[in-house]
Parts: structure tokens; sequence; C-alpha cells
């Protein structure tokens, strides 16, 4: 039981750390910390598929990544502290006393997510954008789990917002645990509006961002606590220069994949956006088939457009009309042809009879008449091959 005070602001609170059922006692800690996880996995299952991240999939990941995290984050805690426990080895497990470190959390967590992703064949980086912000609401939240135990606070001071307690030696001290939930809840808010606006560009970017966004926040307030995680034989908090290490990465990387204009976005589902060096879109869908999924860089659409029978009808009947008209025309001009020809056989042949028998007889004035005579015959065969039918003609055959 602590009687917790925030004496310049006029605040008095009672709590317990744990609740009895029967013989049976259930940390506050443990509860909060199992209402953030909680929190965090209905966050992700809502927006896996907007986020680029197969729901089904990432539960896989969360169940083992849930194990992995808890492991990682006593182990993390533990080995920071081996002086203490190697002489206490029953404390080891203690868990529900306290004593699981954020940041041994966070690798475990990844460690055990992303070899599950790696099975499932899943895209790490928005698997990391989903976990970004389930990172944040877990430790937003989870932080609440310090102030029932009354640890992870910080050195004393004269804010208005100074708690004390038993477990500050009532003194007040800067409320550390509230300062980190405050951060990270914004944090979530934040994030979550970055996911919808057009500023994202690429998977794996709302991870950087999250990584800036903690690292900075954690270290300056693991510059306020009374109970860091220090390198041996150091006065280093491992927490701050870890958090330094993360913020500065991923400031970097944000400004490297800036320049490189490294943007691409693949939300789940059918449909990934690419955007070139020149940042104009070019959309290409895609197709799952099976487990294997099958992307086409560009998409033909065909369009079915009713059609009158009434119309078609209407066309392939003059279009008929105008074969038949050409053929009987094309008829008419060979037999003129031919004709023609024969008549021009037959004018030869009497001309050559008339200079046989009168040769000398013949004027001039007669070879030009035969001559004229010719000639409109071979006029008037010249005339009939390029006889065709009019507009009239087919009016009349439609008729």
């Amino acid at each position: 039981m602590y009687h917790v005070q925030f004496p310049k602001m006029g605040l008095n609170f009672d709590i317990n750390n744990q609740i009895h059922v029967g013989n049976l006692s259930i940390y506050w800690y443990g509860i909060i910390i199992a209402v953030g996880l909680i929190l965090a996995v209905l966050y992700g299952m809502a927006n896996a598929r907007r986020l680029g991240v197969s729901a089904d999939k990432l539960l896989n990941c969360v169940i083992v990544g849930v194990i992995t995290g808890i492991v990682g984050a006593r182990a993390y805690y533990v080995l920071f502290q081996w002086e203490y426990y190697s002489a206490h080895i029953d404390k080891i497990l203690a868990v529900n006393e306290g004593g699981l470190a954020i940041y041994g959390g966070i690798i475990g967590a990844l460690i055990g997510g992303l070899i599950v992703a790696r099975i499932d064949k899943m895209d790490i980086p928005a698997l990391l954008d989903v976990a970004a912000v389930g990172f944040l609401i877990g430790q937003g939240i989870g932080r609440w789990g310090n102030f029932f135990n009354q640890e992870a606070y910080g050195v004393p001071t004269e804010l208005p917002w100074g708690m004390m307690s038993e477990g500050t030696d009532n003194i007040a001290v800067h409320p550390c645990f509230l300062y980190e939930s405050v951060w990270c809840l914004l944090g979530v808010l934040v994030l979550h509006l970055f996911s919808k606006s057009k500023a994202r560009k690429y998977h794996g970017q709302m991870a950087l961002l999250y990584m800036v966004w903690y690292g900075v926040e954690r270290t300056v307030v693991e510059g306020l606590r009374t109970d860091s995680l220090y390198i041996p034989n150091t006065s280093l908090r491992v927490s701050q220069m870890v958090s330094i290490f993360i913020a500065l990465l991923g400031i970097g990387m944000l400004i490297l994949l800036k320049t490189k204009n490294y943007q691409r976005i693949m939300p789940a589902g059918s449909e990934e956006i690419k955007i070139n060096k020149f940042k104009k879109p070019v959309y290409s869908i895609e197709k799952n088939v099976d487990d294997n999924a099958k992307e086409i860089s560009s998409h033909s659409l065909t369009i079915d457009l009713p059609v009158d029978e009434k119309e078609v009808s209407t066309e392939e009947t003059e279009k008929s009309d105008n074969e038949e008209n050409i053929t009987e025309a094309t008829e008419v001009a060979k037999t003129d042809k031919s004709e023609n020809k024969r008549e021009k056989l037959d004018i030869t042949a009497e001309s050559e009879e008339t200079a046989e028998t009168e040769p000398s007889e013949q004027t001039s004035e007669e070879k030009a008449e035969e001559f004229f005579d010719i000639n409109s015959v071979i006029e008037d065969d010249t005339e009939a091959k390029d006889v065709r039918p009019t507009k009239k003609a087919k009016k009349k055959s439609r008729k």
C-alpha cells in the first residue's frame, strides 16, 4: 500500500500494487502490461491491411513476439543487474516484482516477430511500421504499472507536478513514468495521423520516425531517473546510450532515404503505388494467386459496350449491297470492253481492205476521219473501265 501525493496540485491517492482473488495475488503491473499489449494488438489487427500487412500473419508474429519480448525484457534487466541477481538466483524469474527493461522487450519482440515474418515471407518494413505504433501503445499504457509499483521515478523537483510517496522517501520527485506515458500516447496519435497522410512515402518510414520520437524522449527522461541501468564500470546509462544511438540512426536513415528518393508504398490488398524520382505516381495492379503474389506492371482495361442489333444488321445490308453493285459494274465494264475491242478490230479490218483495193484514191481528209473514229472507240473503252457505282445507285439498291 502506497500513499501517493502530488502536494502542489492537491492530489492524494492510496494505491495497492496488487489485488487478491481468494489466495491468489494479481499484481497491477502485470494487468496493466496485459491491457497495453491487448490494445496494441487490436490496433495492429484493425490497421494491418491499410499499413501493408496481412492480419493473419501479423497475429502469428504477435504470439511469438510476446513470448520472446517478455524473455528479452527480463534478460536485459537481469544482465545489467547481474551483481544482485547472481546472489539471488531465485529472484531472476520474479517478474511480478518489476524489472522488465523496455529496450530488452523491444529487442526480444523484434527477434521473435521477424523470424516468423521471414518464414511467412512478409514485408518486413511494413511490419515494422505496425510494430512501431504497437510499441508506443504498449509503452504508453504499460508505464502506469511503474506508478502502481512506485518505481521509475526521477530526481527531486520543485515543479508543480512533483510526486511523493513512501517509495520516494516522501520526497517530491519527477514522475518519469508519467512523462513517458504522455509522450508515447502522443506519439500514437502523431504516427496514426502520419500513416493516413500524403507525407508517408514508403514502408518503414513510420518505424524510423518511432526511433527518433522515442529515442529523443528517452534520452532526456532517462537522465532524470534514479534507477537507471549502467554499463559496468562506467557512469554511462545503458538506456540513454541506446536512445541516443537509435535516435541518430533514425534521423540518418530518414535523411539518406529522402536524398535517394526511396519512396515506395504498397498497401496490403491489391494496389501498389510507386513514386519515381520525379515524384509522379505510377499505378500498377497486383493480383494474389493462392499464396504467391504476382505483380503486374501494367493493367489494360477492356470494356464491352452494348451494340444495337438493328444498326449492325443495317450496316451489314449496306455492305452486301455495295459489294453486289461493284460486282455488277465490273461485269458491265468487262462486257463493254470486249465489245469495243471487237468493233475496233472490225474497223481496222475494213480499213485494211479499203487500203488494199483503193490505196491511191484515199484522201487526207478520209484518213483524218478514220483516225478520229478509232480514237473515239479507244476513249469509249477507257470510260468503260472507270465505271463505279454512284451514290444514287447505292440509294436505289438499298431501296
